[in-house]
C-alpha cells in the first residue's frame, strides 16, 4: 500500500532467545481506525512500543508517511505528527485541566492559537465545566480524557492509544467510544484494547496478534466469528 500512513515490514523484536514480535507486516490507510487485540503475551504491547519508539526493533522497518522511523526516539516520533497515549495517564495532577492542555498546545503553537486550541479541546472532551479543576481530583476516566486532550493539543495526524478504556465505568466507556469516533473523523488511529464490547463500538477493522505474529486481520464482525480467534482469545472469556 503505497499511500499508507504507517507501514511495517518484517518487524521483529527479540529479547535474548525470545521472539516477542515475529516478522510482522502491517499497513494503516489514511483516516483508518485499527484495533489491535490478542491474549496476554501475544506481542501487541511490544509492537506498540516499537511504533512509539520505546523499543527499537531487532529487524524490519517502520515507515511513517514515507519516512523511516525504526530507530527514532519517542520525542522525534511525536514531532513528526504521531500522538501517543500510553495506558497509564501521564498528566500533571497538581495543575488544572486547562493548564495541562495549555502546556501541551504551547509547545508548538503561539499564545493566541494555544488559547483557541485549549477552548476547542475542552468542548471536544466535554469538560469545559471542569477546566479549572485540578487533574489529580478528577475521576480515572476523566483523567484519561484529559490525556487524550493533551495528545490532540499537538494536532497529530496519527494517534496511538494503549487501552484507553481500561478501568473505566460503563458510562465512561461509552463516552470514550464517542470521543474516539469523533477524533477518527479527521485522524488515523491505532488502538490497543482488550474490551471487546468497546472495540465493537469504535472499530471496523481488527488485527489479531498471537505468539508474536498476526493471526487474523479482518473486519470486526468476521474476526468475532473466527474460530481461531475464539480459541486463542475470545474463547477464554466465554469459558
Amino acid at each position: 500500500m503505497t499511500d499508507a500512513v504507517l507501514q511495517t515490514k518484517g518487524l521483529t523484536m527479540r529479547f535474548g532467545g525470545v521472539v516477542a514480535v515475529n516478522n510482522v507486516d502491517f499497513s494503516l490507510a489514511p483516516g483508518e481506525l485499527r484495533c489491535l487485540i490478542g491474549p496476554n503475551g501475544a506481542g501487541k504491547s511490544t509492537f506498540f512500543k516499537m511504533l512509539t519508539g520505546q523499543l527499537h526493533p531487532s529487524a524490519g522497518s517502520i515507515v511513517y508517511r514515507g519516512r523511516l522511523i525504526s530507530r527514532a526516539m519517542p520525542h522525534e516520533i511525536a514531532r513528526l505528527g504521531i500522538g501517543i497515549k500510553t495506558q497509564t495517564p501521564s498528566v500533571f495532577n497538581g495543575l488544572t485541566l486547562r493548564e495541562n492542555l495549555w502546556i501541551a498546545a504551547r509547545r508548538i503553537h503561539g499564545a493566541r492559537r494555544t488559547r483557541d486550541i485549549v477552548d476547542e479541546i475542552l468542548v471536544r472532551i466535554a469538560m469545559t465545566a471542569r477546566a479549572g479543576s485540578l487533574v489529580g481530583q478528577l475521576s480515572h476516566g476523566q483523567r484519561q480524557w484529559v490525556e487524550i486532550g493533551t495528545v490532540l493539543a499537538g494536532e497529530p495526524d496519527l494517534i496511538l492509544l494503549d487501552e484507553p478504556a481500561a478501568g473505566m465505568t460503563h458510562d465512561e466507556v461509552g463516552r470514550t467510544a464517542e470521543l474516539i469516533r469523533d477524533i477518527n473523523r479527521t485522524k488515523a488511529l491505532i488502538v490497543v484494547e482488550h474490551d471487546m464490547q468497546f472495540i465493537r463500538m469504535i472499530s471496523s477493522m481488527i488485527t489479531v496478534f498471537h505468539q508474536g505474529s498476526v493471526l487474523v486481520e479482518e473486519a470486526t464482525e468476521q474476526v468475532m466469528r473466527d474460530q481461531r480467534v475464539r480459541d486463542v482469545y475470545l474463547g477464554k472469556k466465554a469459558a
